[in-house]
C-alpha cells in the first residue's frame, strides 16, 4: 500500500536531477523543523539557507499523490533556486490514507503561516514568499495561490493569526479541477482516472453527490480571481497521470478572469522527465521577476521542448 501511495512522489524525484542527503557547500540544512502537531503527529519541514540569501523564501511543497515523506526531499532539486540565493522551506504534510486532501491543504496553509511568523529567524522577508511542487505538489501550490489568505484575529496560536497568502507561484502538472479530469464532465474525484488515490479523497468520494461537493471544493480553478499572484505552470503535453486538459482549463480560466498566468508545455513529456531540475531555473527566473523584480532575462526560448509558451 505503501508504494502505491508514492508513485506520484517518486515518479517524477525519480527524474528530476541528482538527489543529496546533504546541504551543498555554502547551504545551512535545518532538519525536522515543526511546524504544526497533528493527533500527536509532529509535522515538520526542513530549511535551506545558502550563504548569498537574498531574503525571499521558496516553499517547496514535498508531495506525490497526497503522500508526503522526509526521505523524498531531494536537496539536488532545488539547486537553482539555492544558487540565486532562495531561502527553500521544504515542507512534509499528513500524507493519505490517514488525511484526506481538505486535511493536507489545511497543513499547507499552516506551514506558510509558520514561515511567514517565522521570517525574521530565517532571514526572509514575509511578503516575498513564493511556492513550489510537482503533481500534487503543485496542486497545493495553487491552493495556497487561489486560496491563500489572511489569518484568524485574535487566535490563541499567534501562528494563526498571519496570512497563508504567497506572492508567486510556479510547479509542475497540477490537478487543477477534479470534475473535468481529462474532457468535460469526468470524475476525477477518487473515482475513474484518480481511483488510485481514493484514500485522499475519503468517504465523501464514495458517491456521486459528495463526489460533486468535494470536487469543488479542492479544485483551484474554482477559486481563480484577478488578485492571484502570478503563476506559471509546466506541463508535458503525453502526461498520462495528470493530462494537459488540467492545465489548459485553468489557462483558459485565468484568461476570463484576468489573472496572471503562463503556461509552458512540454512536449512529448509524460508525468516527469530528466530534465526538470533544469526547468528549476525557468521557475528561479519567474520567482527573480516576481519576488525580487528583476527584470525578465528572456530565457524561456533558450529551453529546448516547449510546444508553446
Amino acid at each position: 500500500m505503501r508504494k502505491l501511495l508514492s508513485i506520484g512522489l517518486t515518479l517524477f524525484l525519480a527524474t528530476a536531477g541528482p538527489a543529496w542527503s546533504q546541504a551543498p557547500s555554502g547551504v545551512q540544512r535545518t532538519e525536522d523543523v515543526i511546524y504544526d502537531r497533528k493527533f500527536g503527529t509532529a509535522l515538520t519541514l526542513d530549511v535551506f539557507q545558502p550563504a548569498n540569501a537574498n531574503g525571499c523564501g521558496v516553499l517547496f511543497m514535498v508531495s506525490g499523490g497526497f503522500f508526503s515523506s522526509h526521505d523524498a526531499i531531494n536537496v539536488g532539486f532545488y539547486r537553482a533556486l539555492l544558487d540565486r540565493g532562495y531561502t527553500v522551506f521544504a515542507v512534509v504534510h499528513g500524507s493519505q490514507p490517514r488525511f484526506t486532501i481538505p486535511e493536507i491543504e489545511h497543513d499547507i496553509h499552516r506551514a506558510v503561516r509558520f514561515v511567514r511568523h517565522n521570517a525574521n529567524k530565517y532571514g526572509v522577508n514575509p511578503d516575498k514568499f513564493g511556492i513550489t511542487g510537482a503533481s500534487a505538489g503543485g496542486h497545493l501550490s495553487l491552493t495556497m495561490g487561489t486560496q491563500g489568505g489572511p489569518g484568524q484575529v485574535g487566535a490563541k496560536d499567534p501562528v494563526d493569526q498571519e496570512s497563508s497568502a504567497v506572492q508567486a507561484v510556479a510547479c509542475f502538472f497540477p490537478p487543477t479541477d477534479f470534475l473535468n479530469w481529462g474532457r468535460p464532465g469526468e470524475d476525477g474525484v477518487g473515482f475513474g482516472p484518480t481511483a488510485q488515490f481514493k484514500p485522499a479523497f475519503g468517504p465523501r468520494s464514495d458517491t456521486p453527490e459528495g463526489r460533486e461537493e468535494l470536487g469543488k471544493e479542492i479544485s483551484p480553478i474554482n477559486y481563480v480571481t484577478s488578485n492571484m499572484p502570478p503563476t506559471l505552470v509546466i506541463h508535458g503535453d503525453a502526461d498520462k497521470l495528470v493530462p494537459i486538459y488540467q492545465a489548459e482549463i485553468f489557462k483558459k480560466r485565468c484568461t476570463e478572469a484576468h489573472a496572471p498566468f503562463k503556461l509552458i508545455v512540454r512536449e512529448g513529456k509524460d508525468h516527469g522527465w530528466k530534465e526538470m531540475a533544469e526547468d528549476m531555473t525557468i521557475f528561479a527566473d519567474w520567482f527573480d521577476e516576481h519576488l525580487r523584480e528583476l527584470k525578465p532575462k528572456g530565457r524561456l526560448g533558450a529551453y529546448s521542448g516547449f510546444k508553446r509558451i
